[in-house]
């Protein structure tokens, strides 16, 4: 039985929250792609004399296609993350999402910063290699 102490519970939590946190977030480039679709619905509507030479609708739905799929996806990954610490397996995949969640704003920050002192101690990395 290993008496030292580690927060891998704790982290275990924090990135579930973070997960749903980020999945939560994944409405807002929904914003986007409908604001593209009523921009380029209204240029087509219109009898513009000079229309633009591209549609900007387009590009608003672009940008929030590709949003839409890097949030979904950064929140996912830090979900799994989650089921990873809890059963001490996947260390890479935990650093990995450790860094990612570091380009995520303040909660992303002090989580990636934190979890990647915490699986860098020995004591836990023995943990992640015993299974």
């Amino acid at each position: 039985m290993n008496t030292k102490s580690n927060n891998l519970d704790t982290f275990k939590t924090l990135y579930l929250i973070k997960g749903i946190l980020t999945l939560l977030m994944s409405f807002l480039p929904l914003i986007y792609i409908f604001l593209g679709g009523f921009l380029s619905t209204m240029i087509e509507m219109e009898e513009i004399q000079d229309p633009p030479p591209f549609d900007i609708g387009l590009i608003f739905m672009i940008i929030g296609v590709v949003a839409l799929i890097f949030i979904v996806g950064t929140g996912v990954a830090t979900i799994l993350a989650s089921n990873y610490i809890r059963d001490r397996k996947n260390y890479t995949f935990i650093l990995v999402v450790a860094i990612l969640n570091c380009f995520s704003g303040i909660l992303g920050i002090l989580l990636g910063v934190f979890t990647i002192i915490e699986i860098n101690k020995p004591e836990v990395k023995e943990l992640f290699e015993q299974s």
